[in-house]
């Protein structure tokens, strides 16, 4: 027969184990943030949502810097040949769901459309076409933010 301090022990343990939340190890894409997973769901949302205005290979306008005839800024590529790489991961995500006016475009903002989990699954998509160099400077800038 075991002692109750040990029995009690034992219970504690396995009461803990039981009740803790289990979740499966996140395997993500070597050297960056996200899955696999994240990036097949991003690219689906990507071209329901954005490819539109930024193309459907994230190359956009090929003028994006110059302002259009009412004087916004037409849609920057997000495939790691502009600006967006600049920007951590909160500024990118808060973009996506509160649209670009502010930066002089006139992107929607997605908030209502689009949940945080889907918001960073077209992260995920448009930053997995980035180039290793450029996701590497981009991760400076992203650890910098926080």
């Amino acid at each position: 027969m075991m002692p109750l301090k040990r029995t009690s022990g034992l219970i504690w343990i396995l009461l803990i184990t039981a009740c803790s939340e289990r979740t499966p190890d996140r395997v993500t894409v070597p050297g960056r943030w996200y899955t696999e997973a994240e990036v097949e769901s991003g690219a689906r949302l990507y071209q329901a949502h954005c490819a539109v205005c930024h193309a459907a290979d994230g190359s956009a306008t090929p003028d994006w810097r110059t302002p259009d005839a009412s004087g916004n800024y037409p849609p920057p590529p997000l495939n790691g040949t502009a600006h967006t790489w600049h920007h951590p991961l909160a500024v990118l995500d808060d973009t996506i769901a509160n649209g670009g006016v502010r930066f002089g475009g006139v992107m929607p903002g997605f908030a209502e459309i689009l949940s945080g989990d889907e918001r960073l699954a077209i992260i995920a998509w448009f930053q997995s076409l980035w180039p290793d160099v450029i996701y590497a400077r981009w991760q400076e800038i992203d650890q910098r933010s926080r």
